[in-house]
């Protein structure tokens, strides 16, 4: 089998003239150039070089190789040239799953953060609306989720980085008798009617946890699986509801959101990632994205 370094050393025999050239281009004896022009030769089992003159010349198995040292050399040179793009995060891709209320919230100004370092970087965006995003973590499928865990919450082999506690707020007609407070004991609701703002999951439970702290079950008289539907169904005084924080969006005509308390649900959102080790460059810049994105929600959500 042909030497690549050795085939290297021809490539600057050959362009030299000389072994003597060489040598002092390359910081070796012309001894050491020799040795490995003579070991190459046989790795080859032809001659490569022929006397010409004071200097020597590539016979014309010496010619081929030395075009393909040169190919192989610029692949080199590429191939540590991508790999270090690579490991500066200038090229790649990053696989990331979400939820729906946290797309447009944390998601997309963080992905707007992390364009001006990263350019190149390849983005591949899914939602994981019902099923759990952390095996496919585990398994190195996906760089990045967004989860909902309580805080304190551990499992092995992922990381979870705290972004956002997310309270919950109740939405109501905008002439609900209640409409006038600031803050909405959860109890004082329990009489009314309510609109489904969750689908079954951990939110749902979340929001049923809270409802049952203050001592009562929700008398659901509509459903729904998006927050958008449910402010509509509120709006037109179908119910009451509670909407995440992040979830309300634009404030809707007819309705009014006041915060809530004794007990205030809250749902606290984590970025996971695989814990094995030190996190790539883009990774963390997208980490370090989502927690500003974050701050600018807690700075701007109450």
């Amino acid at each position: 089998m042909l030497d690549v370094r050795r085939m290297q050393i021809l490539r600057a025999v050959v362009t030299s003239g000389s072994v003597s050239a060489a040598a002092a281009h390359l910081g070796y004896t012309p001894s050491a150039i020799s040795q490995q022009m003579t070991t190459l030769e046989k790795e080859a089992g032809i001659t490569l070089l022929e006397r010409h003159g004071r200097g020597i010349r590539p016979t014309a198995a010496g010619a081929l190789l030395t075009g393909y040292a040169a190919t192989i050399g610029t692949t080199i040179a590429e191939a540590e040239a991508a790999l270090a793009d690579l490991r500066a995060g200038r090229t790649g891709r990053l696989a990331i799953r979400y939820f729906p209320s946290v797309g447009s919230t944390l998601v997309a100004p963080a992905l707007t953060r992390l364009r001006d370092g990263y350019p190149g970087l390849q983005i591949d965006l899914r939602m994981s609306e019902n099923d759990d995003p952390l095996p496919e973590v585990e398994r190195g499928g996906t760089d990045l989720a967004l989860v909902l865990r309580a805080s304190g919450t551990t499992r092995p082999g992922i990381r979870l980085i705290h972004l956002l506690d997310d309270p919950y707020q109740a939405v109501l007609p905008a002439a609900h008798p209640l409409a006038a407070r600031r803050v909405i004991d959860l109890a004082d609701l329990a009489a009314e009617h309510w609109v489904g703002s969750e689908p079954p999951g951990p939110c749902l439970d979340l929001m049923l946890n809270a409802c049952a702290a203050a001592g009562f079950s929700p008398n659901f008289v509509a459903t729904s699986e998006d927050y958008a539907t449910a402010l509509g169904f509120v709006a037109a005084a179908v119910g009451v509801c509670l909407i995440p924080q992040l979830g309300l969006g634009p404030r809707r005509p007819g309705t009014v959101v006041r915060r809530v308390r004794h007990p205030e649900p809250v749902r606290t959102i984590h970025a996971a990632v695989r814990d094995s080790g030190p996190v790539e460059a883009p990774l963390a810049a997208l980490i370090e994205a989502l927690r500003g994105a974050a701050a600018d929600q807690s700075r701007t959500g109450r």
